[in-house]
């Protein structure tokens, strides 16, 4: 008999998992310079290994099971309580190499644990997404996946990985790395709002320059970013001589200013487009009703208009939340500090631990900040709906 598989990405996603626990699980070197030997799930576990494959059974079944609500049910509870085993068997695995090693020795997750965490956390994704189409619900279902995890880690459970070393060691560092990169962050989104908004809504309302603008915008955004922060260093550099007030307020070619300036031009394109695509989505009827009662231009524009238009306006700012956050890392090249700071210190030092240290918060700032602008977007149409 010929079984129908109800939930092929889900059945891609098992089976990814099972070829990743053949993978190296952690890595543990002598110090933080040196290569890490790679420690497998079966050296760990012993015979134990086994009972691996009973999640992974489990999972396989449920996408063949015609009951979709019940087996995304089980999916999501299964596949987080593997990613909590993991993390578990991460942090005593960690502390047994630690009591039988130097103060210098170092305990890094493995490429078989980096992807069997990822996959625990698209399963878990997956299965929220299927269970329920409301916004709201949804959320909440990929938001408590992490409230083990992250009780975990404030719980310094994680303290014997070398990642959590190496923070200890440079907390000071990356306290003013985490401070200047939510600098970037908040100096790029306001201007991009006073400039990007009014230059949406008159694309929108001028449909002649609409072409230019975006014509304008889509070169800038097709040069790459080291490219255009190198490109700003002259001129900036030149004016900062030029007038020597600007020099002594820190306006220069190399730091802050030159990386602002292109990450708020990188901005822009989205944003506007964003704009654009918001005022267009709302339905004509609905402005014909708003004459109809009475109401001038500009109460139609920000009593009806902007409201139904925000949702899409917060999409664009989230992928300008997003994107600024990651190439802001890039900026650390012309001085601009930031998380980017430790990831080149890391690379030019052959330090793996120190690159992640200055990866994993951009990663983690990036998923915050997603997960924030989903709750509002969801929040927002929910009102309207209303």
């Amino acid at each position: 008999m010929r079984l129908h598989c109800y939930n092929r990405v889900a059945l891609l996603l098992v089976i990814l998992m099972a070829l990743a626990a053949g993978l190296p699980f952690i890595s543990h070197a002598p110090n933080r310079l040196l290569s890490g030997e790679p420690v497998f799930l079966p050296a760990l576990l012993g015979t134990a290994f086994w009972l691996l494959l009973i999640p992974f059974a489990f999972l396989c079944v449920l996408t063949f099971t015609p009951y979709l609500r019940a087996s995304c049910i089980a999916t999501l509870v299964i596949s987080q309580a593997l990613l909590i085993v993991l993390l578990l068997l991460l942090a005593r695995s960690a502390d047994m190499l630690a009591t039988d090693a130097s103060p210098a020795a170092r305990t890094s997750p493995g490429s078989g644990l980096w992807l069997l965490v990822s996959l625990c956390l698209l399963l878990c994704s997956d299965a929220a997404g299927r269970l329920t189409r409301r916004g709201l619900w949804r959320w909440l279902l990929q938001a408590q996946v992490w409230v083990i995890p992250i009780l975990l880690l404030a719980n310094g459970q994680f303290a014997s990985l070398s990642l959590l070393k190496e923070y200890a060691n440079r907390q000071d560092v990356f306290d003013d790395a985490l401070s200047r990169h939510l600098l970037l962050l908040g100096a790029t989104l306001l201007p991009a709002l006073l400039i990007g908004v009014p230059l949406g809504v008159w694309s929108y309302r001028r449909s002649a320059l609409r072409g230019p603008i975006f014509g304008v915008l889509n070169v800038i955004q097709t040069v790459p970013a080291v490219a255009l922060f190198g490109l700003l260093i002259a001129p900036l550099a030149d004016l900062g001589r030029w007038l020597s007030g600007l020099g002594v307020s820190g306006i220069s070619g190399t730091g802050l200013t030159p990386a602002l300036l292109a990450l708020v031009l990188y901005a822009l394109l989205p944003l506007v487009r964003s704009v654009v695509a918001g005022l267009e989505q709302v339905p004509a009827e609905v402005r014909e009703s708003a004459r109809g009662m009475g109401m001038s231009a500009q109460q139609i524009f920000f009593q009806v208009e902007v409201p139904l238009a925000l949702p899409v306006l917060l999409r664009g700012l989230k992928v300008v939340a997003v994107q600024t956050l990651g190439m802001a890392v890039v900026a650390a090249l012309i001085g601009a500090g930031g998380f980017g700071a430790l990831v080149f210190q890391g690379l030019l030092s052959s330090a793996l631990d120190l690159v992640l240290l200055g990866v994993i918060p951009v990663i983690a700032l990036a998923v915050l900040a997603d997960a924030l602008f989903n709750l509002l977007i969801v929040g927002l149409e929910a009102a309207n709906h209303d």
